[in-house]
């Protein structure tokens, strides 16, 4: 008998509640979070102001959905970093450093044609309830 356990997860935290995208699954302790982009909570709503303030409301997303499921960002692990315009790396990972100045986790990032509701960038994460 297998001692592996999955759940989906969902929770209104970021997104409006009739939408079908789950926050993501746990599997035991790993939980594995949907990609989070940076909309205004509750609504489908970019926000403005370019790369930086969107990097800056995606983690914040992220922040929320963790929370509702008991975690906090100390708790990711890996992060994939989908970007619209390589270009905006920097400008985009001098916001991660705000957010993650001392123990960064295991990243990824590449270029994507296109991204939901037209973002700069997405997050997917990695966490380990601790």
């Amino acid at each position: 008998m297998s001692d592996i356990k999955v759940e989906v997860l969902r929770s209104n935290a970021v997104l409006p509640a009739n939408l079908p995208f789950p926050d993501g699954v746990r599997i035991n302790d790993l939980v594995i979070l949907s990609g989070q982009i940076g909309v205004k909570p509750g609504t489908l709503t970019l926000v403005e102001g370019g790369i930086e303030a969107e990097a800056r409301q995606t983690f914040e997303n992220l922040r929320l959905t963790l929370e509702a499921h008991g975690m906090t960002l100390t708790d990711i692990v890996r992060a994939q970093i989908m970007l619209a315009d390589m270009s905006e790396w920097q400008r985009f990972n001098a916001v991660y450093l705000e957010f993650f100045p001392d123990a960064a986790p295991a990243r990824s990032a590449f270029g994507a044609n296109g991204l939901a509701l037209g973002a700069r960038v997405e997050i997917e994460v990695f966490a380990v309830r601790r």
